[in-house]
């Protein structure tokens, strides 16, 4: 076959493939050059969505006309006053958006430099160019893309329904708001209302506040500041509670250098940091900045510029799984308010699930000459017969703690001062301004799995040597597996030898679960590796056979505590890092304010 050379337009039309997925696409590159430009404000117009009409208006630096006539050529841009590719300080950069729109569509470029007399337009209607001529605007850039993929039909098969695509619009918008909070954003359109987020200040504040303009006030309420930085290399940002958890990874947003990105590498070290707070299915919700000379990280390795590549890769996640475990740690006993507000939400609905159509405002007579049957639905305690109402069963709650008056110190801490056990399992206490509700098992087995972890990391984990040693009956392959392991379990305190066949002699043990289900630890543990079979790393299978011990020596629900040892566990737990979910994730408490509460009660 002959080879010939592609026709320029045509040429165009492939690159456009490239940089122009969709709608959404030629968005993001076109709002990056008003931010490359200065803009703060920035107003986009999208019609079924983005196919018909995409308009970007911004008050940036403009263009004059001998800039605005190579805009649109390819390889054409601003970006790049040196030369120099590994200096890359702007978002975009490659010189192929505007042209490629321009095959593809209709565009039109309406741009007055600051300072300049006039404004000038030019038209690039798929793929020709038409002359500059004068226009009317008052400064800065406006852009008309129409018909979309008009000169490319086949691409409009692939697109999704206006209204995801107007959806993916607005995603790729709220990215790069949450990047730009001193920008004001606004998007509009057909089937688009309510997007309009106002500027916000440069300081820490202000990227909290466009954050929660985007994400909601939830994560406001959940935030917890992020600030580290390691070898010229920031990470600043906020970061979600690990009670306050996802289904998923969308919720989590990272940017270089302001540029939103997809990195494996950063994902990853995410992971890694929460990997001690949350259950295996569920992800943590957080948008985090790393910034960084721009030499240190090559932005031009993906078309869409949503990948980067780092020259030292384990040095960022190193920054990022120390910065966000740190953050983690100061956090303390912290949790999320929701559980509160879930509580008090399943309390109301669980009170009023049985009335229906019941008039409070009725006359007195009405319920009273009436069955109950006939003016209501009777919640269900009333649909037991009458002796069963009043049998309660045995005492459920043990009040000794309250029998001392609350100490100040106790009722001013964050979890407040125990007043009572329930159902020997939960520890009621009394703060200043409310109540909190702890779980003492989930609690105490956080605490162990602490203590652990601290013994292991500082002086080893210390011991205590079985007068008679324990022997244990397991499969063989267990007995095979634990064995292979022994060296492992040894660094943790748990000493076993081989007992001849199907069996295992347990020496030594840890000494904060000297008094624990030993037998039923050394089966948990011959399970997880089982299930690990070599697919984790050491740090985390450490941690996993810590956390199983810790779960076996924690005060069992069901246990009956003083009213010292209760105050004493809340005490332990402001003082120890992640202590407001255990170790499988679940909250360990759950606090009410008074005001909830005499709202729940119709007192407010």
């Amino acid at each position: 076959m002959t080879v010939r050379r592609l026709d320029p337009i045509l040429v165009d039309r492939i690159a456009a493939g490239e940089v122009v997925e969709r709608p959404a696409s030629a968005v993001k590159e076109l709002v990056e050059n008003a931010l490359d430009a200065g803009a703060t404000r920035v107003e986009i117009v999208i019609e079924a969505g983005g196919r018909t009409l995409i308009r970007v208006t911004d008050n940036g630096s403009g263009m004059n006309a001998q800039d605005l006539a190579l805009a649109v050529d390819r390889h054409a841009t601003s970006k790049i006053p040196d030369g120099d590719l590994s200096n890359i300080a702007t978002l975009g950069f490659r010189g192929e958006a505007l042209p490629s729109i321009g095959s593809v569509a209709t565009l039109e470029i309406t741009s007055r430099a600051r300072g300049a007399d006039q404004a000038h337009v030019i038209l690039v209607d798929q793929g020709i160019k038409h002359p500059i001529a004068p226009a009317a605007l008052t400064q800065g850039t406006r852009i008309d893309v129409r018909d979309l993929f008009a000169a490319t039909p086949a691409r409009l098969k692939f697109l999704k329904t206006d209204r995801a695509e107007a959806q993916a619009v607005a995603d790729v918008l709220k990215r790069l708001a949450m990047a730009h909070p001193t920008v004001r954003f606004a998007l509009s359109g057909d089937l688009i209302s309510g997007f309009d987020y106002a500027a916000c200040s440069a300081e820490s504040e202000g990227t909290l506040a466009r954050i929660a303009q985007v994400l909601g006030a939830d994560f406001r309420a959940n935030a917890l500041a992020v600030d580290a930085e390691r070898e010229g290399i920031t990470l600043t940002g906020f970061a979600g509670l690990p009670t306050w958890h996802k289904a998923t990874a969308q919720s989590q947003f990272l940017y270089v250098n302001g540029r939103p990105v997809r990195d494996r590498v950063l994902q990853g070290a995410v992971r890694a940091a929460y990997m001690d707070y949350l259950p295996s299915n569920r992800h943590p919700a957080l948008v985090l900045f790393i910034n960084c000379d721009p030499r240190f990280v090559d932005v031009n390795v993906h078309p869409a510029k949503a990948e980067v590549r780092f020259k030292d890769p384990g040095l960022v996640r190193g920054l990022i799984v120390g910065g966000l475990k740190q953050t983690l740690a100061d956090a303390l006993h912290r949790a999320t308010p929701e559980g509160g507000s879930r509580t008090l939400d399943a309390l109301a609905r669980r009170s009023f699930s049985g009335v229906q159509n019941w008039d409070w405002r009725a006359s007195p007579a009405a319920p009273m000459s009436a069955p109950m049957s006939a003016s209501m639905s009777a919640p269900q305690g009333f649909r037991e017969s009458p002796q069963a109402i009043f049998d309660t069963g045995a005492p459920s709650a043990d009040v000794r703690a309250h029998e001392h008056q609350a100490r100040v110190d106790h009722l001013d801490a964050p979890l407040g001062a125990a007043r009572a056990q329930l159902h020997d399992t939960y520890i009621l206490a009394q703060t200043r301004d409310g109540m909190v509700l702890v779980d003492q098992h989930a609690a105490h087995e956080r605490l162990v799995y602490e203590r652990l972890k601290r013994q292991r990391d500082q002086s080893g984990i210390a011991r205590q040597g079985l007068l008679i040693p324990l022997v244990i009956e397991l499969p063989q392959s267990d007995v095979e597996r634990l064995v292979d392991h022994a060296a492992l379990l040894g660094d943790l305190g748990l000493t076993i030898e081989a007992f001849g066949p199907g069996a295992i002699a347990v020496m030594e043990v840890p000494v904060l679960i000297q008094n624990g289900a030993i037998e039923r630890l050394v089966q948990d543990v011959a399970e997880m590796l089982a299930e690990d079979n070599g697919a984790q790393p050491l740090e985390k299978k450490l941690d996993h056979v810590l956390a199983t011990m810790a779960c076996h020596h924690s005060v069992r629900a069901g246990r009956r505590l003083l009213g010292d040892e209760m105050n004493a566990l809340l005490r332990e737990m402001e003082r120890t890092p992640g202590s407001g979910q255990c170790n499988h994730g679940r909250p360990t408490y759950v606090e009410l304010k008074l005001a909830d509460i005499e709202r729940l009660f119709g007192r407010k």
